[in-house]
């Protein structure tokens, strides 16, 4: 009797082994199948962060002004609002103008990055990018399709600002980041967030070529205005 009652517990210890692991299978794949559902719903909120992209028209130096556009964008898919401004040729209140379009927009609770076409608008009217980013708490990111030729730009503004000395401490603020795109590199700065989290905001923004889609709808707007037709590239 002994030697039944054992066989008899170790089959139905076994059958339970058989059920738990059974259990455990269906539990483990659904554990997969919800985090494969979340990795989705992730990847569905980060194409949906909401960008302001800014850019300047185009314009002479015979022009006192020129026009600022920002696109606010949910990545690089849907464009829900543009901001326009202006700001003065060679003038100095380019951080102040960004500072106003990013504060007074309806969607600035919605805003996670704003992103510039290079450090200046309207010529050398510098934006203080470290500046930009403690005043309204968004990462800045700018972007440049060309790499940037400091000796030429220190150069140009020795020969024709007084202050050149202030415009090239704020210009040069931020590294430098050469970022590989399946085109030609770009060249990034960033304040407030990862290079690494930049390069990411970058490739979901951007569609085709190598400019997120932010900056080049701003583009696209600010040199139709100006122009009549849009051309030329970011």
């Amino acid at each position: 009797m002994s030697g039944q009652k054992y066989a008899g517990d170790h089959i139905i210890r076994r059958k339970e082994i058989e059920l738990l692991s059974g259990l455990m299978d269906s539990l483990l794949d659904f554990v997969e199948t919800l985090f494969s559902s979340l990795n989705v719903v992730f990847s569905w909120m980060k194409r949906q962060i909401r960008i302001l992209g800014i850019d300047d028209s185009p314009f002479t130096f015979n022009d006192k002004y020129c026009t600022v556009i920002g696109a606010v964008m949910r990545g690089g898919e849907y464009l829900e609002c543009v901001l326009s401004s202006r700001v003065a040729i060679d003038g100095n209140e380019a951080t102040a103008i960004c500072k106003e379009m990013i504060q007074n927009t309806k969607h600035r609770q919605q805003l996670k990055v704003v992103m510039l076409d290079g450090v200046a608008l309207g010529g050398f009217n510098i934006v203080d990018i470290n500046e930009l980013y403690e005043s309204t708490n968004l990462p800045i990111i700018t972007i440049t399709r060309d790499k940037p030729d400091f000796d030429k730009i220190k150069l140009a503004l020795q020969k024709n600002f007084n202050d050149w000395e202030e415009r090239w401490e704020t210009l040069k603020k931020g590294e430098m980041h050469t970022v590989e795109t399946n085109h030609n590199p770009i060249y990034v700065k960033c304040v407030g967030i990862a290079v690494e989290d930049a390069k990411e905001i970058i490739n979901l923004s951007t569609i085709r070529g190598v400019i997120p889609e932010p900056i080049r709808i701003a583009h696209v707007i600010a040199s139709g205005i100006t122009r009549g037709e849009s051309y030329g590239k970011a």
